[in-house]
């Protein structure tokens, strides 16, 4: 594997372990999250990371479209969080921390796991 798209690769694995860490302790809960605006910057900036992450995987190699599931979601995302701020919607990104970040992140383990 490349060693830019490894890097990459842990720079998405680490953002999301950052998701993680802000909950850990505490029960996920939709209404604290939405009342915490400096949670919600700081998730909403690891989601921006993971998504130019893939960008520029992709970018590189074009075949891991087909090895992270919504690639071009997840890329869509960060583009919606850094140029229409103003539309991000609470829900959505709870959703996608509940729903779609785990699964993100088993992708991710067996990518990884597949270099050692």
């Amino acid at each position: 594997m490349d060693e830019r798209i490894l890097k990459w690769l842990y720079d998405i694995k680490s953002a999301i372990l950052e998701i993680e860490a802000y909950f850990e302790g505490k029960e996920k809960d939709f209404f604290e999250y939405k009342k915490n605006t400096m949670l919600k910057r700081a998730v909403e900036r690891d989601l921006e990371i993971i998504g130019e992450a893939v960008n520029r995987i992709l970018k590189k190699d074009s075949s891991y479209a087909k090895k992270i599931s919504d690639a071009k979601a997840i890329i869509g995302l960060r583009n919606q969080v850094i140029h229409a701020y103003d539309n991000i919607s609470d829900e959505n990104i709870w959703s996608i921390i509940i729903n779609h970040l785990p699964n993100l992140k088993v992708e991710l383990e067996h990518l990884l796991n597949k270099e050692k």
